[in-house]
Formats: structure tokens, C-alpha cells, sequence
């Protein structure tokens, strides 16, 4: 039989490359611009002349400082989230008492809770705990709405590991935390890469918590560092643009490392 091609999904597809193109197009081309430049021409015309000097105004705004806060927060937001997260799915797969089948529903229920929703509260509780204006304001609530959907990847995973080996272990003598360290982290480490690149991506993209729960320019992180660009009659959009990219880039670049193991992990087969 012949091949008939298929031209519908051909058309959709190049719809979705021009809706995916065109953005990053845009992004690049005003970020190789001057300012002079940007005015004079149309949003999607072809540069006139390439320009670096916007990679300069953007080291020159506090980038380096904003790039460290940022790494420190989203190391710290994926150490913590995979420390908290791999003994409570293990805990919830290998225990039968109700707390923990219990315990996994509340985490469950936590994932309908948006972040917008307890801003308020959450904002008191930081300011009780005198944790404002600190990079710790920012990490503990990011690990906390992080949680719910990492055990439950986690959990998913840990399921598929074959009672077989758990009681094999048991039966040469190794206890709850040997078994966790020697058996079900190797056996988890595609979901253990997928949950901690997409907690990595969330710290990394992070803008709600820095805006509210941070102050001082110091504590800035690289997403609220775009505002900088922002005068009060006038935007700087090549600069913008060039502090865009340059903050997304790490992000490209790790979703292209990990991006087997993301989609994998987040499709209930990490540990395959």
C-alpha cells in the first residue's frame, strides 16, 4: 500500500513551529538591537546592524548578583525538595498503616491549592518566623508547593520496584535505611533527574514568592531583575530582551540534558 501524506498534520505543524518560532525570533532579534535601532524599525523586521552592547548594560544592572541568588535558591529548593520527598514516597509505598495512605492523600489534596491562594497567610507566617527579605523565604515555599507532585511521582515510581527485591534484602539482613540507599535510589534515578529537573525549573522560574516575600535589591532573583529594565516614561526592550535570554538560557539548556528523563519520570516511568 501506498503512503498517502498527511497533509492536515503537516499544516498543524507548521502552525505550531511558527507559534513556537516567532517568539524566540522576536526575543533575539530586539536583544541584538540598539535601543535607536529598535524604535526606528518594525517588531519583526530583520535587524539592521548586530549589537552586543546590550549584554554589557545587562552585567552592568546586577546580573552576576541576581544569577547567584537565583542558583542558590533553586540548588536549595531541588536538595531539599529530593531529601524530604524520597523518604516519605518510601515510606508511603513500603508502609500499610493508615497514617501513611493517609498522609499521601493530604499531599495529594495539597496540588488543588494554588499558590495565590495562601500568598497572605504565607506572608504572615514568614514575617512571624523572621524570615523576610531572605533567600529562605523564598526556598521553604517553593520546596512546600513543590512537594505534592514530586511524591507523587516518586511514588508511582518506588511502586514499580518488585516486592521481590524488598524482601530479599530484608532477608539478608539490611534495614529500612540501607534498603532506601542501595535499593531504591539506583532503582528510582530516572523519576529521582525527572522530579528534580522540573523542581529546578519551578525555583529557577520562580516569581511570585521572590515579589512578595523579598524587598531589599540585594535578594533580588534574575526573574524580578527584569524590572530593572523599566524606567518610569520608557522601557529599555533591547535590554530586556537580552536579560531574557540570558536568564533563560541555563533553562534551555537543562531541559535539553534532561528532557528524556523529565518526560519519562512525569509519565510514571522513571524507573523503567
Amino acid at each position: 500500500m501506498k503512503t498517502r501524506p498527511n497533509y492536515a498534520a503537516g499544516a498543524l505543524s507548521a502552525m505550531w513551529l511558527v507559534l513556537v518560532g516567532v517568539p524566540i525570533y522576536v526575543m533575539v532579534s530586539w536583544s541584538l538591537q540598539t535601543r535607536d535601532s529598535f524604535l526606528d524599525r518594525g517588531p519583526l523586521a530583520i535587524p539592521g546592524s548586530i549589537t552586543l552592547s546590550n549584554v554589557a548594560e545587562v552585567l552592568d544592572s546586577g546580573f552576576m548578583r541576581y544569577l547567584l541568588n537565583t542558583v542558590i535558591v533553586t540548588a536549595a529548593s531541588v536538595g531539599l525538595t529530593l531529601l524530604v520527598a524520597i523518604p516519605a514516597a518510601y515510606a508511603i509505598v513500603r508502609s500499610l498503616s493508615w497514617f501513611s495512605s493517609t498522609m499521601f492523600r493530604i499531599f495529594l489534596a495539597g496540588m488543588a491549592i494554588p499558590a495565590q491562594a495562601t500568598i497572605i497567610p504565607l506572608y504572615l507566617i514568614i514575617n512571624r518566623m523572621q524570615l523576610y527579605d531572605s533567600l529562605t523565604a523564598i526556598i521553604l515555599p517553593t520546596v512546600a508547593f513543590g512537594l505534592p507532585l514530586v511524591i507523587l511521582v516518586l511514588v508511582g515510581s518506588l511502586r514499580d520496584v518488585s516486592a521481590e527485591l524488598y524482601d530479599a534484602m530484608t532477608v539478608d539482613g539490611a534495614g529500612p535505611f540501607r534498603i532506601l540507599w542501595q535499593l531504591v535510589i539506583p532503582m528510582s534515578k530516572g523519576a529521582i533527574a525527572a522530579v528534580g529537573t522540573y523542581t529546578a525549573l519551578g525555583a529557577w522560574n520562580q516569581f511570585l514568592f521572590p515579589l512578595v516575600l523579598t524587598q531589599d535589591p540585594s535578594m533580588r532573583v534574575l526573574t524580578l531583575s527584569l524590572t530593572s529594565f523599566k524606567q518610569e516614561f520608557q522601557i529599555n526592550v533591547p535590554g530586556m530582551m537580552m536579560a531574557v535570554m540570558m536568564t533563560a538560557l541555563p533553562v534551555f539548556v537543562l531541559y535539553l540534558v534532561a528532557r528524556r528523563w523529565l518526560i519519562a519520570g512525569l509519565a510514571g516511568m522513571g524507573s523503567k
